[in-house]
């Protein structure tokens, strides 16, 4: 098919006239246009009918005005978002730590970013300013607790540091943007971790949620109750989600079916690794770029230049773009969102390891002879199991039991570094005086514990059982770990089958530092025990098509 050409008629004002001299003049543009495959749509000029379809000058100018004015609109409305606090995207233009994300700075030695003269200037004339680590990421390399994030970890805060808002601010454009989002939950720390207000970030994007650190379970734990477990606890909070993954970044568990879900629901767009503050994201970044780097030279190339993994919560202080995908879309780590309701925000940055479980869980179960104290006669235990006695948890919860079968027992799951006595309730206001900083700890050492604000918060539980072959409730402890309710403890079963209670109410009270939370939960069926007294509950056919698939 021939082409059709579109050229600017002359008007019979413009014809060349002999008589006087021509000026220069620029050679005319002569546009071509293919044929459109649509036979319904006509080009510019048959629509007109006769003629060219070239604009006027008065068109033109009216075109042009119009423009500059809707310009002025959209300035002036984004003037308006800026002085409101509504979220601008940050410019990926400033260079940053690759270790941390921080704005690059060669001023303040203390601050994050701060890098050498002589080597940003060196990196900078060589076009490496993106290969660049920060001295505080080095420095959190070799073990060191440098906390960032202000009001975090015991500090006020300062010119060295950032807020927890300014954190969250960066992360405050997601909504705006199309992206995929994966959301990573700690399932130590499940409740105080789950973020339950994600989508006021990540507004109505997709969202693959993670659950780390399953290698951290006890022993024997059936990981199809567990999955069966969290997919009814995500439903409970009313969170859509695409689909849902046990892993561990440690072990690699689950890391290849978190791949195949995202290049399945990538589709082009950018990756955003979201959660809470050392819920693992940069971990769990360097076990993705691990086993994609096998099939994709790409990951492989991006393993070189990777986040910082610490135990400091607000390791990470900016977007971190990583060029992982060989398809195209980035992928990015994004700080993590400070919470203060959790443990971390309250304890010292030099305890802060101490709640970081480093291997797999072990039940510690009350009442046990093997942890009694000195103010704890084993006959009045026998007598009246737990009744009138109070539990500690480090110096950070207490436990008061106010009315429990003699048989109850309560079992501990959270950091070994924590210890945990028992004392008579009574005498526990004068045991956490004198203990705390030496053998109620954290808070560490003498001099910390005088400035400890103590334990502010009491919350009064009371639970209801129905069945005493399988526990009551999980209490869990934002930031810490959770413990079982059993109404009757399973020893107790085998040597007493014949038990005459099978329903009842059970009362604790539970104390904790001021802005942390308690949560009151099913329970979570971990150990060779779960399997045995988990049940699954029976879905309609409407709720098996809408509930999340999982996997591991």
């Amino acid at each position: 098919m021939a082409l059709k050409t579109l050229s600017t008629f002359l008007t019979p004002l413009s014809l060349p006239n002999p008589k006087f001299p021509q000026p220069l003049t620029k050679h005319s543009l002569i546009l071509c246009e293919f044929p459109r495959p649509s036979k319904s749509r006509l080009s510019a000029a048959e629509s007109e009918g006769t003629g060219a379809a070239a604009p006027s000058p008065g068109e033109k100018f009216l075109e042009r005005h119009q423009s500059i004015e809707a310009a002025k609109l959209i300035l002036k409305d984004n003037e308006k978002n800026k002085k409101k606090g509504k979220p601008l995207k940050a410019s990926s233009a400033v260079a940053s730590c690759y270790g941390c994300g921080a704005p690059l700075q060669t001023s303040d030695t203390d601050a994050p970013g701060y890098v050498d003269p002589e080597t940003y200037e060196l990196k900078k004339k060589h076009h490496q300013l993106r290969t660049v680590l920060c001295r505080r990421c080095r420095l959190l390399s070799h073990g060191k607790m440098i906390t960032a994030v202000g009001g975090h970890g015991g500090y006020s805060g300062g010119k060295q540091f950032v807020t927890a808002e300014e954190l969250r601010e960066k992360l405050s454009h997601l909504r705006h943007t199309k992206a995929l989002i994966v959301k990573l939950v700690d399932i130590v720390d499940f409740n105080g971790s789950f973020l339950s207000r994600v989508r006021d970030l990540a507004g109505a994007n997709p969202i693959i949620l993670v659950v780390t650190k399953v290698d951290l379970l006890p022993r024997d734990t059936d990981l199809n109750c567990v999955g069966d477990w969290v997919v009814e606890a995500t439903t409970r909070k009313k969170l859509n989600v695409l689909s849902i993954h046990l892993t561990s970044s440690k072990s690699l568990v689950g890391i290849t079916g978190v791949i195949s879900e995202i290049q399945k629901e990538k589709k082009g767009r950018d990756v955003y690794i979201l959660g809470s503050a050392n819920v693992g994201k940069s971990a769990f970044i360097n076990a993705l770029l691990k086993t994609m780097a096998i099939n994709d030279p790409v990951a492989a190339a991006a393993q070189r230049y990777k986040p910082i993994q610490s135990a400091v919560p607000g390791t990470t202080l900016g977007p971190i773009q990583i060029d992982a995908f060989l398809g195209g879309g980035k992928l990015y780590d994004t700080p993590g969102v400070h919470l203060h309701h959790r443990q971390t925000a309250v304890v010292l940055s030099e305890d802060l390891p101490s709640l970081a479980p480093q291997s797999r869980l072990r039940g510690r179960s009350f009442p046990s002879s093997q942890v009694f104290s000195d103010y704890v006669e084993e006959g009045a235990l026998k007598v009246n199991g737990l009744n009138a006695f109070s539990i500690f948890w480090g110096g950070l919860v207490r436990i008061d039991v106010l009315k429990v079968l003699p048989e109850t027992c309560l079992t501990f799951y959270g950091p070994k570094r924590l210890p945990i006595h028992m004392v008579p309730t009574e005498k526990a206001d004068e045991f956490y005086q004198k203990g705390l900083g030496v053998l109620l700890t954290p808070p560490s050492g003498r001099e910390n514990a005088e400035n400890w604000r103590g334990l502010e918060s009491e919350r009064k539980l009371e639970i209801k059982f129905e069945d005493v072959e399988r526990p009551a409730c999980d209490i869990a402890i934002s930031g810490l770990g959770w413990f079982t309710v059993e109404p009757v403890s399973r020893s107790l079963k085998f040597s007493q089958p014949k038990l005459t209670e099978t329903a009842g109410e059970l009362l604790l009270a539970v104390h904790v530092p001021k802005p942390v939370e308690i949560f009151a939960r099913s329970p979570i069926p971990v150990g060779k025990a779960g399997a045995e007294w988990y049940q699954y509950r029976e879905l309609t056919d409407k709720e098996e098509e809408m509930r999340p698939k999982w996997y591991f």
